[in-house]
């Protein structure tokens, strides 16, 4: 979703980010808990009616030092059927032209339809459209310079008492995307991935996710740049879950780069605080 047109790797955790955390995860008082988000990847199930989720996520790249950190909100609207959320990212990328200062990059704001399932079936479906706001600095590489959509379509399978897989197949798409100099081109982004989630414990899950872009970014007025990533993701969460409805979910994962990212490493740190908003609850 940013264009950090210098850092293919760094397009991939942001776009990781923001797919993973604009719908966080549904963890407290689900009678399922194995049905859980992935870190890279976004699983289907909606915030349940009443519970509000606070999810902070930082990813740092080992060669260039370029990192992410990312802020979600989201509620519920009139129901579990539909969820709004706001995801604030803020960067830094080595190669910017401000040396590598940090700063925000694009806003997303979110809707997700439950169309099919929830976090007690088999089988869950929950389509998202987002909207891509040029908040971030395009001159610094932090941004796209010009509104953007996205769309993203998260599956989720149970396989059995103990594994369950996410998957998702999404795009985003910038008309009069800008690179630093202010050139203009059109320019798309493709994501698929899987993930595989153990439940080790009731409050320990252990995941194996894949995750892989295809997108481009302005090389010149009217020219677009063809780039990809690609990484395999081990990684752990546990719950801390409290009498009041508080639900803490910390989380560990070292994304590993294949194919065009080969040779790439990356931390990624996850926490979420989940409550109740309503009486109730």
């Amino acid at each position: 979703m940013r264009q950090p047109s210098s850092s293919s790797p760094a397009l991939a955790l942001v776009l990781a980010a923001v797919f993973s955390n604009a719908l966080g995860a549904q963890e407290p008082s689900r009678p399922t808990p194995i049905q859980d988000n992935s870190f890279l990847l976004e699983e289907a199930y909606n915030q349940e009616t009443g519970v509000i989720q606070h999810i902070q996520t930082f990813s740092r790249l080992q060669r260039s030092g370029d990192w992410v950190y990312t802020f979600t909100e989201e509620w519920p609207w009139g129901g579990q059927r539909h969820q709004l959320s706001l995801t604030a990212p803020v960067q830094r990328l080595a190669s910017s032209p401000d040396g590598g200062r940090r700063g925000m990059g694009d806003l997303a704001l979110n809707y997700r339809y439950q169309a099919l399932g929830d976090g007690s079936s088999v089988v869950a479906f929950s389509p998202r459209l987002s909207v891509l706001l040029p908040t971030g600095n395009h001159n610094q590489g932090r941004g796209n310079g010009n509104p953007g959509l996205q769309v993203n379509l998260p599956l989720s399978v149970v396989l059995s008492d103990r594994f369950v897989t996410h998957m998702n197949l999404g795009y985003t798409y910038t008309p009069h995307a800008k690179d630093l100099l202010g050139h203009q081109a059109d320019i798309g982004t493709t994501n698929i991935g899987q993930s595989f989630v153990w439940l080790a414990r009731q409050d320990v899950n252990l995941l194996l996710e894949f995750a892989y872009t295809s997108g481009e970014v302005v090389a010149g007025p009217g020219v677009r740049q063809p780039t990809q990533s690609a990484f395999i993701s081990p990684g752990i969460r546990w719950a801390h879950t409290f009498p009041s409805g508080l639900q803490i979910v910390p989380g560990v994962a070292v994304p590993i780069g294949v194919g065009a990212s080969r040779g790439e490493k990356a931390i990624f740190l996850y926490l979420s605080f989940e409550h109740p908003f309503t009486k109730g609850k």
